[in-house]
């Protein structure tokens, strides 16, 4: 088990996700972004053209192995041949980081093929102690934990999700990938309270954090990772720098994906602010400061 000053760190700075439609223009040119995230299943294979491309971007960027399809809290035993590819494809690409979702997705009989929301109960985080420790002892590295956006709570929930993920992480000395967006979403569809939910985690857990857009409907607001990064969210990240520093941050785009430049000008701002939310937490340290040495 990995020990907990070993916890898993993403590149420094802002990156984006590489998707298929960019491929041509990756190949022909760096483009100006820190590094760049994948989702993991993409990349099984042996060989073919998306692997072609991951492994020469990598060698001018760091990238990020992002798991969509692991489902660590779900009923079954962990699958095999899901574990041995993502950690073929860890020794081949070395990323410098690995991440999965906190969630459940799979029953004895079939993939259910979504993010399912855990239970967020004691048992739940024996079940999922057990495992995170399944999967790191296998990859030989700290992972990074995300949190979901949900849609359902359980009744019988003991825990907020960001203290479920600080409880096992303490455990398993694993990381969080804390989902700004998601917290809105959850603020949105079950009157949580984002702002609280990120004072729940202490500020060491999080090795980095994700940025995207959510649609909202007459039910529910829905995180589709389909738009730019929404004023609320904006705020709510620069309330996440003050708190956890300078933490590597990715915008994530998936559905309806623009133009590269449009990606590079969400990074380009997740950048301006942090920078104005690192700057705001100094000034705020300054003051503290003097007003000490004042009441002395």
């Amino acid at each position: 088990m990995p020990s907990n000053s070993d916890r898993a760190r993403a590149p420094s700075g802002v990156g984006i996700g590489l998707r298929h439609s960019h491929y041509r223009e990756f190949l022909s040119a760096v483009p100006a972004t820190d590094w760049v995230e994948v989702h993991s299943e993409n990349y099984f294979g042996d060989g073919g053209y998306d692997l072609h491309v991951l492994e020469t971007v990598r060698r001018d960027l760091p990238v990020s192995l992002h798991g969509v399809g692991l489902g660590l809290g779900s009923p079954t035993p962990i699958d095999p041949m899901h574990l041995d590819k993502l950690a073929r494809l860890a020794t081949r690409i070395e990323p410098a980081v690995v991440s999965e979702h906190l969630c459940w997705g799979a029953v004895p009989d079939g993939h259910l093929n979504d993010l399912l929301p855990m239970p967020l109960t004691d048992g739940a985080l024996d079940w999922l102690e057990a495992r995170v420790n399944t999967l790191q002892d296998r990859l030989k590295r700290p992972i990074l934990l995300e949190n979901v956006s949900t849609y359902v709570r359980f009744r019988d929930d003991q825990y907020g999700e960001t203290a479920f993920l600080a409880e096992l992480a303490k455990r398993t000395g694993c990381g969080v990938l804390l989902d700004v967006n998601n917290l809105f979403v959850n603020e949105c569809n079950h009157g949580e309270n984002a702002i609280a939910a990120m004072e729940a985690m202490p500020r060491e857990y999080v090795g980095e954090i994700h940025l995207a857009g959510h649609r909202v409907t007459e039910v529910a607001v829905i995180d589709d990772h389909g738009s730019r990064v929404a004023p609320a969210v904006w705020d709510l990240y620069e309330h996440a720098v003050r708190r956890f520093g300078a933490v590597p941050t990715l915008i994530e785009w998936d559905t309806d994906v623009p133009s590269l430049d449009v990606l590079l000008d969400e990074a380009r701002l997740a950048k301006s602010r942090r920078e104005r939310a690192m700057l705001a937490a100094l000034e705020q340290v300054g003051r503290a400061e003097v007003s000490h040495v004042g009441a002395e």
